[in-house]
């Protein structure tokens, strides 16, 4: 997968190349990353990428020159869709993460002070895509959160091939309670179902706990889900527990 960032903070993606998952996809080539700067692309001295918004207002808005011309660049070797990454983007989820990791190359635009001249989004923008309704200083961080997501599901970048499809909203659940050594801590013991060995149990009992905690933190992803006839079985048998107490 070749990934291309357009961004005034290209130094920001260096943390990808140097630390966890990321740094392991990048160094097996599972994935390639380029970070390519605008201001390498103005025509002044001052290599100047923003001015004062049309109609007033405050803060600055990035020009769209210096955009085309970097845009321009990126697309002599990476002609994958252009992502702007965008509080008025779609919400980024687990779908969405699968569905961008399965292409073959992506070019992502970082925004910075109010944002980007309204044409380089209508002329050379694909998609705008939003990690969430809170508001950054720019799309940088948004793009390593989309960037980590999308290289964790690569083949051979997980340790276990089963991590990336057990993990939170693969299933399209919560994920259940994690347990290692020791076997009591502070007089908390790990759930005995879990020391037996018998995984038709363990695997029944993480479902049921991934299905408690989604019902009760996330309830809008049951509504969104097509029940399994076990999932049904074990959120009757829950909704029966919690009347009886």
């Amino acid at each position: 997968m070749r990934i291309d960032v357009i961004t005034l903070f290209p130094g920001m993606f260096d943390v990808l190349r140097e630390n966890g998952i990321t740094r392991i996809a990048l160094e097996r080539e599972s994935a390639g990353l380029s970070c390519y700067n605008p201001r390498d692309f103005t025509g002044d001295r001052h290599r100047t990428v923003d001015d004062r918004p049309y109609g007033g207002g405050p803060g600055m808005v990035m020009m769209p020159e210096p955009l085309d011309r970097c845009i321009d660049a990126v697309r002599q070797a990476n002609s994958g869709p252009l992502i702007y990454l965008s509080p008025q983007g779609e919400t980024l989820d687990q779908r969405l993460v699968e569905e961008l990791a399965g292409l073959p190359s992506l070019v992502f635009l970082c925004g910075r002070y109010e944002g980007v001249d309204e044409r380089i989004l209508v002329s050379r923008v694909d998609r705008e895509v939003s990690i969430g309704d809170y508001v950054l200083a720019g799309g940088e961080l948004a793009a390593m959160v989309l960037i980590e997501c999308m290289l964790r599901l690569l083949p051979g970048v997980l340790g276990s091939a089963e991590s990336a499809t057990q993990d939170s909203f693969s299933a399209g659940l919560l994920d259940h309670p994690h347990y290692t050594r020791p076997e009591d801590y502070r007089g908390m013991r790990v759930p005995g179902v879990l020391l037996g060995g018998n995984h038709a149990e363990i695997g029944r009992w993480r479902l049921n706990r991934s299905l408690e905690r989604t019902r009760t933190r996330r309830p809008d992803l049951l509504e969104r889900r097509m029940l399994s006839e076990v999932e049904q079985q074990l959120l009757t048998a829950l909704d029966t527990e919690q009347n009886d107490e």
